[in-house]
């Protein structure tokens, strides 16, 4: 939301104010909103990792300051800041178990840093966790009672909110919905995880383009192929292009995924009865108004339809999320800012 234009006039807005973080591995997000959610200033910057994580979560600290002088809004008018990461954490300790692409972020407490350089108490969540949040407080969940909302993109997040509550688990790792069961072949694909058949190794943008690597390495992806040499790198963008000229291979892959998402859903479904299923991330096809992007969302609900209890079929939506990329930064504000009505009730 670099368009300045797309913030709440600070004359309009509704204190007090909540600041989001949104650590991802190319960019920060960090937003400042007002308690109902609606941006009143914005910025983001490069993450450079290879700079290590303490000069990261400087960064992310100041960038809290940088939103709140942008707003015109004094740092006291903001109870608290919300931060969003990528997991495996240890969110009551405040740091990330095992950092993937954030090398010597593994068990650096960026939670109690990025509070020391904003100067705020901080709210630490599973990023995908709080794009749920998000959805949940003024998405496609607003005034719903719970969600699980999947993150489709080099994996698949997932987000339960039940209530104002989130599900975290007993050690944090509650809400790994990518990381369901899905198949239990010896044979099943390997996750990136390292264990078999979970759900991310059927339906994320990594496992879709090994799929596609190895339709054109059997010699039946023939538009693919082409496409890959003639330059274009294989990727979940090139298979949604080739299918929208309808090529017949890459419509095969999306509803692979399609299919085993519906799988996986019709899990979450018999196991939480959420009020609504949403799918957000890169990976979407588009979306609803693409036909590709409404093609892939009929196909997952097709598959429920045939798998789950007909009252769940009939009874829970199952849709594309409508936050978009600031669905992180708006998510951990509010649970920064339902953290802060937890623990000082009579601001309610």
């Amino acid at each position: 939301m670099k368009d300045r234009s797309r913030w709440l006039p600070i004359a309009q807005a509704r204190a007090p104010f909540w600041a989001g973080v949104d650590l991802g591995g190319t960019n920060i997000k960090v937003g400042l909103v007002d308690d109902d959610g609606r941006t009143v200033a914005f910025h983001t910057e490069k993450t450079l990792v290879d700079r290590g994580p303490e000069d990261v979560c400087r960064r992310m600290g100041e960038s809290v300051r940088t939103v709140a002088e942008l707003a015109g809004v004094a740092l006291s008018d903001i109870p608290r800041a919300g931060l969003g990461t990528p997991g495996p954490q240890d969110l009551k300790a405040g740091f990330i178990i095992r950092a993937g692409n954030f090398p010597g972020f593994d068990g650096f407490n960026v939670r109690d840093r990025v509070s020391h350089h904003a100067g705020l108490p901080v709210t630490f969540a599973n990023d995908a966790t709080a794009a749920g949040f998000g959805e949940h407080w003024i998405g496609a969940a607003a005034h719903l009672e719970s969600l699980v909302l999947l993150t489709l993109g080099t994996g698949v997040g997932g987000s339960i909110v039940i209530g104002e509550a989130t599900i975290d688990g007993a050690n944090s790792h509650a809400s790994e919905c990518g990381h369901i069961l899905v198949d239990p072949a010896p044979t099943a694909r390997m996750c990136p995880c390292g264990k078999r058949g979970h759900l991310e190794a059927y339906a994320s943008a990594k496992s879709l383009v090994a799929m596609a690597r190895e339709r054109i390495d059997a010699g039946t992806a023939a538009g693919l192929t082409q496409a890959v040499a003639g330059g274009a790198e294989l990727t979940p963008e090139l298979v949604w292009a080739q299918a929208k000229t309808g090529d017949a291979a890459s419509l095969e892959l999306i509803d692979t995924v399609a299919r085993w998402l519906g799988i996986g859903i019709t899990t979450l479904l018999h196991t939480l009865d959420p009020a609504i299923v949403l799918l957000g991330g890169a990976m979407t096809f588009g979306g609803e108004p693409d036909p590709v992007g409404h093609a892939f969302l009929e196909r997952i609900r097709a598959e429920v339809r045939e798998r789950a209890f007909p009252l769940l079929v009939e009874r829970t939506p199952i849709r594309f999320a409508t936050l978009g990329g600031d669905a992180g930064y708006v998510g951990a504000a509010g649970m920064a800012r339902a953290e802060h009505l937890r623990l000082h009730p009579s601001d309610a």
